[in-house]
């Protein structure tokens, strides 16, 4: 079920938390209902959806001519948005500033800000409005207070992964790791795949101690992506195009192939910031 709650720059969407039970006997509508969040880019708006998967936000927000707040919503309870909570802010689009607590960041595409918890103001701002940032928002629960850091795509960890024999050669960028920035439980990365791969998280994984949410983008416009969801012997599917995100339960697995090339963006939150504690789901077992 999805409510809405419309402020005047702030629209807020709602996910609660779906068991795989249900989820199996769902058709395409109802997946994609409960699962897809296809509107989070809109000019001149903040877009969130707050989810009952470890309470993560997961939004969007395409500042224009004027600079966009990150107000508070009725869903954390709390005066400021982060007055209990973490952010990272990934931009995918034109040059543009993340305002936190005073401070004035310049990121570009692709670069990553950390914001910690009890910062009271947060803006956005485009240097262009012809050709717009696109801020990809995520926030999680937090229980310290860490500082804000910019991490450009140039220092984010790069391992390469994959080939093209496989169709899944692929550049994974590491935001948040052991030595780089601190959080209290938002993990993020990028994943880029390269000319001619299409597969994604093949052969899948699970981790039950923590939900995860995919944003895909750069892709055509006719492109799509086939997001493999549900439990390994129960699979199902989204059809995703550019700009697009999903939300994925601690029990589900999460994998994709494409009709292009294409990069996304993995965010984690739960129980702990180990990014490569997983349950290994071995092919055979896949239905």
């Amino acid at each position: 079920m999805t409510n809405r709650d419309n402020a005047a720059l702030t629209e807020v969407d709602i996910r609660h938390a779906i068991d795989p039970l249900t989820a199996a006997s769902m058709g395409t509508d109802e997946l994609r209902a409960n699962f897809l969040m296809p509107d989070l880019f809109q000019p001149g708006k903040v877009a969130l959806t707050y989810t009952h998967y470890d309470r993560m936000v997961i939004g969007g927000a395409v500042p224009l001519a004027q600079a966009l707040p990150l107000e508070a919503i009725k869903q954390t309870g709390t005066k400021n948005f982060l007055d209990r909570r973490e952010l990272i802010v990934i931009n995918i689009g034109g040059a543009g500033t993340v305002t936190a607590g005073g401070e004035v960041l310049a990121t570009s595409a692709r670069d990553m800000v950390y914001v910690g918890r009890g910062t009271v103001s947060v803006s956005f701002a485009s240097d262009d409005a012809e050709t717009p940032a696109k801020f990809y928002l995520l926030s999680a629960p937090a229980h310290a207070s860490h500082p804000t850091k910019l991490i450009r795509i140039g220092d984010a960890k790069r391992v390469d992964l994959g080939s093209q024999q496989t169709s899944n050669e692929r550049s994974i960028f590491q935001f948040i790791h052991p030595d780089g920035a601190k959080t209290c439980q938002l993990v993020v990365g990028m994943t880029q795949l390269a000319p001619g791969s299409v597969w994604n998280t093949m052969p899948c994984h699970i981790h039950d101690r923590r939900m995860e949410a995919y944003l895909y983008f750069d892709l055509a416009e006719n492109a799509r992506v086939f997001h493999l969801m549900g439990e390994p012997d129960e699979t199902r599917h989204i059809v995703m195009k550019n700009e697009e995100a999903v939300v994925s339960p601690c029990w589900s697995i999460h994998s994709g192939a494409g009709t292009s090339s294409y990069a996304f963006i993995w965010a984690m939150a739960g129980d702990n910031v180990d990014y490569t504690d997983v349950d290994p789901v071995p092919l055979e077992t896949l239905r």
